[in-house]
């Protein structure tokens, strides 16, 4: 079998045919956008991080590493949340999907992460 990893696509990019699953993993709904123009396939808001660790993090990079710890305690601690991901990822692409414009410091990143660390 093909090892697959987790692609990580901003919501407001097209969508592509090797996309696969499209999984949007915001809490919130992508601002000013459509259903249509998301495209997902599944909106899994129990993924996205706490409203107080969202706020905490506020997209500033130099708390991207207590970020990534205090957000990957979180997802531990619900398996029931992340575990259909990993049998998704073995049957077909999965792209994860949020709206954040910093393109390196986003939950959706940091949950690809989590999900690759659970595969090993």
């Amino acid at each position: 079998m093909t090892h697959r990893t987790f692609r990580v696509k901003r919501t407001y990019a097209e969508p592509a045919r090797g996309d696969g699953l499209r999984v949007l993993v915001e809490r919130l709904w992508p601002r000013g956008q459509t259903r249509a123009q998301v495209a997902a396939e599944a909106w899994l808001r129990e993924l996205a991080p706490s409203p107080g660790l969202r706020r905490w993090f506020d997209h500033r990079p130099e708390r991207w590493k207590g970020f990534l710890e205090r957000y990957h305690a979180e997802l531990a601690a619900h398996p029931e949340a992340w575990a259909p991901l990993l049998e998704a990822i073995e049957k077909r692409p999965v792209t994860l999907l949020y709206s954040a414009r910093d393109e390196a410091h986003n939950a959706a990143i940091a949950l690809a992460s989590f999900l690759e660390a659970q595969r090993a």
